[in-house]
């Protein structure tokens, strides 16, 4: 039997649908997907079989202006896991079109595009019409040489089949590169913080989820096959703390309840999860926050 087995990297503007592509890809939630643009900050690298070939997706933060140190290092990135792949994928959203974010994107597979299958992906094509799309299509397509075009929605699951068979095709054969049955190669520890991000991120909709993150201190099995985990949710003000903490701690309850729920389900056992929130007014400028989120520090030099 001939297995193949290679990296992908999904590329696009921030909210393109990355995130979502990649959890219904791998069948099992990895990448937290939230209204925020910006929520995916490291290289979340989700494992799907297809048929013979194992596929690695590198879902990317999206590729925006950057203005700060943490959107610096994230636009780095995300080019940086393109770079690495043996094929890149880009998004685009049918109703958005192509966008200064997306001229900037073709500009930058220009350059790192050669010698890399590089297939478009339209998403979110229940947004528009047909005509529009056949439009948009032969714009992009004359734009860049793209190996094949795909319309899908990666919300409604439609055409990703396709796109999966398509590129479990074009990979390298080659042996796995993963167990059979490892769906990320994160750890678990940054798996859980993400998801409490997430909670928090859904939560609160200000600007406050940018100036926050969470790290995952301290993970205990216990006997009783439960597990304890202990995470710090870092914030820059003394008064975001409040915000997180919400009155009477009712926010930072219901952050709780939620990620503690879907700890539970994805490990398919009882978690005891104990949230703290500490003001670090400086985390977005400290190297071991960054990688903590799988980001490179010094790429977030200007």
């Amino acid at each position: 039997m001939t297995t193949r087995a290679g990296f992908i990297a999904l590329i696009g503007e921030p909210n393109a649908g990355k995130s979502t592509l990649l959890n219904r890809m791998v069948g099992a939630k990895v990448s937290i997907v939230t209204h925020k643009v910006q929520t995916t900050r490291a290289r979340i690298r989700g494992v799907a079989i297809e048929g013979d070939a194992q596929l690695v997706f590198v879902d990317t933060p999206g590729l925006f202006k950057p203005r700060r140190r943490l959107d610096r290092a994230m636009v780095a990135a995300a080019w940086g896991g393109a770079a690495d792949a043996d094929i890149i994928v880009l998004l685009v959203e049918a109703h958005r079109g192509i966008t200064e974010g997306v001229e900037r994107i073709l500009e930058g597979l220009a350059e790192i595009g050669q010698g890399r299958k590089v297939a478009l992906a339209i998403n979110k094509i229940d947004k528009v019409k047909s005509e529009e799309l056949l439009g948009l299509t032969k714009d992009l397509n004359d734009r860049y040489d793209f190996a094949e075009t795909f319309m899908i929605s990666a919300e409604r699951g439609y055409g990703v089949d396709d796109l999966r068979r398509w590129l479990a095709e074009q990979l390298p054969e080659g042996p796995w590169l993963y167990p059979e049955d490892q769906i990320a190669d994160l750890p678990m520890r940054m798996i859980a913080a993400e998801m409490t991000r997430e909670k928090l991120t859904l939560r609160l909709h200000q600007e406050l989820p940018y100036q926050l993150t969470v790290e995952t201190e301290n993970w205990e099995e216990r006997k009783d096959g439960s597990a304890k985990i202990d995470q710090v949710i870092y914030v820059v003000r003394d008064g975001h703390k409040g915000i997180v903490l919400g009155k009477r701690g009712e926010t930072i309850k219901a952050v709780s309840q939620a990620a503690r729920a879907e700890l539970e389900e994805f490990l398919g056992r009882k978690v005891h999860l104990f949230l703290q929130v500490k003001v670090r007014p400086n985390w977005l400028e400290e190297a071991e926050r960054y990688s903590e989120m799988g980001l490179d520090f010094k790429d977030g030099n200007a």
